[in-house]
């Protein structure tokens, strides 16, 4: 079993994905550093409390008092640890020149300054990457570590660079491949290989040494 043959099963068993659900690029960023250790459903109606009470844009979120911009986040949990990191990037974002300036910086150098930026990890940065700038870069999540581990492919405990490259190297460099593979994994991690495996609905059981039968 290859990388590729994984992408091509789960794309024939759940079809395309269509993500990423934001409408844009600012969006997407927010969207990446608010779902952290949350669901996207609550990640969702935090953007629409912060689109209704103030305004989806990095100088209005700098703006506000942090107080006010922590309730906003209220759903999206941790909020005002959240609301910190949020105003964090907003900061950075606009003294780097926001999307138009930093669409012109290559990828490694871009994804440095995005680990730069306090609140910022590896996956948030690759989320960003890819999802915002469009850039080929494989995003490394607790969904993927499960599936992948569960398959004797990846080694669960590998730190996340290992494991990025691990996908990197084993596909095409493709912006919309790392795109909808990211969100199958995603698909494929709540529907089957959950926490405690569902091995009857999984499109995979066939190859999976851990199949529980």
């Amino acid at each position: 079993m290859t990388f590729t043959h994984i992408y091509k099963k789960l794309l024939k068993y759940y079809g395309h994905q269509h993500w990423w659900p934001a409408e844009t690029p600012f969006g997407v960023m927010v969207g990446a550093i608010l779902t952290q250790n949350t669901a996207w459903t609550n990640v969702e109606h935090a953007i629409t409390r912060l689109e209704s009470r103030l305004c989806l844009t990095p100088q209005a979120i700098l703006d506000a008092p942090l107080p006010q911009l922590a309730e906003c986040l209220k759903p999206s949990g941790y909020f005002n640890i959240k609301a910190q990191r949020l105003r964090n990037y907003c900061q950075w974002y606009i003294d780097a020149g926001e999307f138009f300036q930093l669409s012109r910086t290559d990828t490694g150098t871009l994804r440095k300054q995005l680990l730069s930026v306090n609140g910022i990890g590896p996956e948030t940065a690759d989320d960003i990457l890819l999802y915002a700038f469009e850039r080929p870069v494989f995003v490394i999540d607790a969904y993927t570590r499960r599936t992948f581990s569960r398959l004797e492919l990846l080694v669960g405990d590998a730190n996340y660079e290992t494991l990025r490259q691990q996908f990197e190297t084993g596909l095409q460099t493709d912006v919309a491949v790392f795109n909808e593979y990211h969100a199958l994994i995603v698909r494929h991690a709540k529907d089957a290989c959950k926490k405690r495996p569902d091995c009857r609905r999984c499109c995979l059981a066939h190859f999976c040494p851990s199949c529980e039968g």
